[in-house]
């Protein structure tokens, strides 16, 4: 089922994201002081052309440091992302098929306000993630 989502998601809607962000990304890369929010932004492009089996959560550690970069980062880029998701969200949820890929996407509003201090992690468990009895 993920996989079907994952189609259908990079179909209607997660192409035109993930340029966004690998847009967002090569701007970010021009001035060399902004490459790690560029890292994060092809990070995240990652994230969104293929969203579905995968969840985003905390990084461990991450503190003021990340805080202020998702400040900056909000200015120069994550705004922009965000109206992006909001609006593309907003023409999903108008079909009936995409109603599912619309609550992704709104899922996805505070990743692309704040994509420092995240990590994006498999929903899957495998033989190894299981905790020992």
């Amino acid at each position: 089922m993920r996989t079907l989502l994952n189609i259908i998601w990079l179909v209607l809607a997660g192409f035109w994201l993930f340029l966004g962000y690998v847009l967002a990304g090569v701007l970010l890369c021009i001035p060399i002081i902004t490459i790690p929010w560029a890292i994060a932004s092809f990070r995240t492009a990652n994230y969104v052309l293929w969203p579905f089996g995968r969840m985003i959560v905390d990084k461990p550690g991450a503190g003021v440091g990340s805080f202020i970069g998702n400040v900056i980062w909000v200015v120069f880029a994550g705004i922009w992302l965000a109206i992006g998701h909001l609006l593309s969200g907003i023409a999903l949820f108008i079909t009936i098929i995409g109603i599912p890929l619309a609550l992704a996407d709104f899922k996805m509003i505070p990743i692309s306000l704040m994509p420092l201090g995240k990590d994006i992690v498999s929903t899957r468990q495998g033989a190894f993630d299981r905790p020992l009895r």
